[in-house]
């Protein structure tokens, strides 16, 4: 059943689900009839461009001051719960609501749903954003809070399933225990689109394994991880779309308490490219900016060829797993890097970076490394490094991911302080900054605006150091970004900051 809303609240489909259990979606009177009387409610964000989405319960909408019930939560970011929020039975608007601005008051939230819902006694009002967050559904639930003697008697715990991919209306889910196949494997439900399954009881201790099929079809298109169910306790599957490295399409999420927990498919391959940061040295002179690269393991060999300096290699799918590297100067045999310890982990959408160090040599280990006394090192020794980063998969459209990555080796600093000043805003009142070490990335996430970056670095003597400034324009159409600063003496400051979509 489709609910229209009031004209300032027409974003959202709000569909109003059947009470699941036996009891009805009803009230039972409110606070003052019996304090005994509470019910919770659950909120998960299951809308994968959707921002950090805030949850508001308020018992009327009048601004009164002397309301006992009138909570902003915690914002919920993508694939996310609140958990249950114990409130007593009643009726209350129910809003969900993003951050557009600096504030979060409630009032200054961009709001895309408000309804009023009943909380019923012993019952979970289970709320789930999915879709598009432009277009978003919004669907509720009714879950009994089930407390059951015989559960903790007879070690079983409770399980409801959840579809939330939009892609796929109808899916097929079994289980196993871990020790069987998928042949063994029994149907636990077809699995429609928006509709939450009836429970099922399980036998706590043992790990189970999850398939996931075409309704009626026998290939296994998803595998879990063998996952363990310790305790007797309430839980609920979702099937989400896998944006993630692995080729699987979906990955599942355990909803127990404020705890979301995510599984890839078993097994699941890895993406991962190669963005090559070497600079060019007078140690290494045959290497001229470009490089080869191969990874072997125990059930593959992966090539990668003619990465220019500054430049990514095309991604491609490979096994997870650990891998053996080895960096070669473009067309011959020249190592630059070997029997390096790579390892790409499941469903992981990687990059792994390149990059050059150097370090003073102390020949006669005498802790000198200025042996004649003229106030510069005596001699270096280079080494080429590697850096994994996972890219961010996130598809918010509203705000965008930034991994931050300091390549700067120096030893008048240690860390680069970097600020995202918005136009309205001074350095020193800036609403996002972040510090990053060498070689040690830091993430950041941004809401759409135009932004200055300024990075900045602390001399031993306190003084600040400009290093370089950079624009940044975020919105809906942006991509995830790298932000790099590394050395460059062909710049003025002698350093060069670069943003690179990710």
């Amino acid at each position: 059943m489709i609910y229209n809303l009031p004209s300032r609240f027409n974003l959202a489909k709000t569909v109003l689900l059947p009470a699941i259990a036996l009891t009805a979606l009803s009230g039972c009177g409110g606070s003052d009839d019996n304090d005994d009387n509470v019910g919770y409610i659950s909120f998960y964000n299951a809308s994968s461009n959707a921002p950090g989405i805030y949850l508001t319960v308020d018992e009327d909408l009048d601004d009164d001051d002397d309301d006992e019930v009138e909570v902003t939560y915690a914002s919920v970011d993508y694939a996310q719960t609140s958990g249950n929020n114990e409130l007593y039975t009643d009726k209350y608007y129910v809003e969900l609501a993003w951050q557009e601005d600096e504030s979060t008051d409630r009032d200054d939230l961009e709001m895309i749903y408000q309804e009023r819902l009943t909380i019923s006694n012993e019952e979970i009002t289970f709320v789930v954003l999915a879709g598009d967050i432009s277009d978003p559904e919004i669907y509720t639930y009714e879950v009994d809070v089930i407390d059951d003697d015989d559960d903790d008697d007879d070690d079983l715990f409770n399980i409801r399933f959840l579809n939330v991919d939009s892609h796929y209306t109808e899916l097929d889910i079994y289980w196993s225990e871990s020790d069987e196949t998928f042949s063994e494997a029994t149907m636990i439900d077809t699995l429609v689109y928006s509709d939450l399954t009836d429970n099922l009881k399980l036998e706590e201790g043992d790990d189970y394994v999850f398939y996931i099929t075409s309704p009626g079809g026998d290939e296994v298109l998803y595998q879990s991880n063998e996952i363990a169910f310790s305790t007797a306790g309430q839980y609920v599957m979702t099937v989400r779309s896998n944006n993630g490295g692995g080729s699987s399409p979906f990955i599942m999420d355990r909803l127990s308490g404020a705890t979301s927990t995510d599984y890839s498919h078993d097994g699941s391959d890895a993406k991962f490219r190669v963005f090559n940061s070497i600079i060019t040295h007078d140690d290494i002179p045959e290497y001229a900016g470009t490089i080869d690269l191969s990874m072997m393991s125990f059930s593959s060999q992966v090539a990668v060829t003619d990465v220019g300096l500054g430049e990514f290699s095309e991604s491609q799918y490979v096994d997870s797993g650990d891998y053996s590297v080895e960096v070669t100067i473009a067309g011959t045999e020249i190592d630059l890097l070997e029997n390096h310890l790579l390892t790409l982990s499941e469903n992981a959408d990687s990059t792994v970076f390149l990059y050059l160090t150097e370090s003073a040599v102390d020949d006669d280990n005498d802790g000198d490394i200025d042996e004649d006394g003229d106030g510069q090192i005596d001699d270096v020794e280079v080494s080429i490094n590697s850096l994994i980063v996972d890219n961010d998969v996130s598809e918010s459209i509203y705000s965008h991911n930034v991994q931050i990555i300091n390549f700067v080796d120096n030893d008048d600093f240690d860390i680069v302080k970097f600020y995202f000043v918005q136009s309205d805003e001074f350095i020193d009142e800036a609403e996002y900054f972040k510090s990053a070490a060498y070689g040690s990335p830091q993430s950041i996430t941004l809401r759409n605006n135009t932004y200055t970056i300024y990075a900045i670095a602390t001399d031993d003597d306190d003084n600040d150091i400009l290093l370089g400034t950079q624009e940044l324009t975020l919105n809906e159409d942006s991509d995830s970004m790298f932000l790099l600063i590394e050395t460059d003496d062909t710049e003025s400051s002698g350093y060069q900051i670069t943003l690179i979509e990710q």
